[in-house]
């Protein structure tokens, strides 16, 4: 059993800052991609940025040059710094992690999410 543990969610005004942090935890053996989603309301949970098994960094569009993701591979760690936050940012953030267990299994774990409000 894997488990993502979010924190660092809030309500900041436009143009602030927040961090977010997730740390896997659990009967882990390997860890191939983790990362962030977000899902805003009326729409479908997609992809913020992620570190890719190959040790890239992959950002969408919308966060390039404000969102930066860092990762401790030692602790199972990743966090996301989201600077000049705007309103478009709003949304349920998830963890995500593409996980082998002790096991040899391979799957996808999520976090619970948590939410980020960006308004005046």
């Amino acid at each position: 059993q894997v488990q993502l543990v979010e924190s660092g969610g809030g309500l900041v005004q436009p143009g602030g800052s927040l961090r977010l942090s997730c740390a896997a935890s659990g009967s882990i053996l390997s860890i191939y991609n983790m990362g962030w989603y977000r899902q805003a309301p009326g729409k479908q949970r997609g992809l913020v940025s992620l570190f890719l098994y190959n040790g890239r960094t992959h950002y969408t569009d919308s966060v390039k040059g404000r969102f930066t993701l860092s990762r401790d591979a030692a602790k199972n760690t990743v966090d996301l710094q989201m600077n000049r936050l705007k309103p478009e940012d709003t949304a349920v953030y998830y963890c995500y992690a593409d996980v082998s267990d002790r096991g040899r299994n391979r799957f996808g774990a999520w976090g619970q999410g948590t939410q980020v409000t960006v308004s005046s």
